[in-house]
């Protein structure tokens, strides 16, 4: 299927390693150009080689904090003068999910203001910086990566940023829907990336058990009883990002193979 890809220019935050690397490489494997940030240089780098030499699309590493409105506002002006456009926005730069206080030890500047201000506010600053350069060509695709934390309870840091997600998904969608760009929110589960073997090992050596033991466990929490790739968040990324995808917009989708045992309608 003819994804109707390329050419397109996309900017993926936290674009350097995990999910949003298999993003970018996935998005360059289509025809592509791709910006990928973070606040790693080296990392960055690295992953810019990797996914040039593997696709042949043109890639490029920018560093970014996306807590920082002067650096959002810098990052987005070079992804337009070096790639030559902005189509798509993958919003995916987030700090690791970190401890579960119950609400008498919560850390308002500790625990949840940080999150709030990268995976909150650091979503809205690049939509707010990336939508002028999408409302001008008359057509984008912004796609934010949040997590099926937001539809469980058990740590209200992890809840609080993920619902939110949604909420500014749906309220960018019906903004910008006239202006031709579609805006969705993905909930990856549980999912294998780079640190995935070395955390199941280290749980392998604390049960006595093997790693396979702890992969399978892992497996038949969802549906599916496999564990999901950052590549298959990927591959769903892409179709929301194509022309394609037109009739879906302002949607939170879980894509963690039918974790959980909800019903959402």
């Amino acid at each position: 299927m003819d994804l109707k890809l390329a050419g397109k220019c996309a900017v993926v935050t936290g674009g350097s390693r995990g999910i949003g690397k298999a993003i970018a490489l996935n998005l360059a494997s289509e025809g592509v150009n791709v910006a990928i940030a973070a606040r790693n240089q080296k990392r960055l780098d690295d992953s810019v080689t990797e996914i040039s030499k593997a696709t042949g699309s043109k890639v490029i590493g920018i560093q970014c904090e996306t807590t920082n409105e002067a650096s959002v506002s810098s990052l987005m002006e070079k992804v337009v003068l070096e790639l030559g456009g902005l189509d798509i926005l993958v919003n995916n730069a987030a700090q690791p999910g970190g401890p579960r206080p119950k609400l008498h030890e919560l850390s308002f500047e500790e625990h949840l203001l940080p999150q709030i201000d990268t995976k909150v506010m650091g979503y809205l600053r690049c939509a707010n910086y990336a939508v002028p350069h999408m409302r001008q060509a008359g057509w984008g695709r912004i796609i934010n990566i949040s997590g099926l934390q937001a539809r469980r309870s058990g740590s209200i840091v992890g809840s609080v940023r993920n619902v939110a997600v949604s909420a500014i998904t749906k309220n960018l969608a019906d903004e910008l829907g006239s202006d031709g760009i579609n805006v969705n929110c993905i909930h990856p589960g549980f999912t294998r990336t780079e640190s995935t073997k070395e955390m199941f090992e280290q749980q392998a050596n604390l049960d006595g058990s093997s790693v396979e033991k702890v992969e399978e466990s892992y497996a038949l929490q969802n549906s599916v009883h496999k564990v999901i790739d950052a590549a298959d968040i990927a591959a769903f990324v892409l179709f929301l990002a194509s022309p394609l995808s037109i009739a879906i917009t302002g949607e939170t989708i879980a894509a963690g193979g039918g974790a959980g045992n909800g019903i959402f309608y």
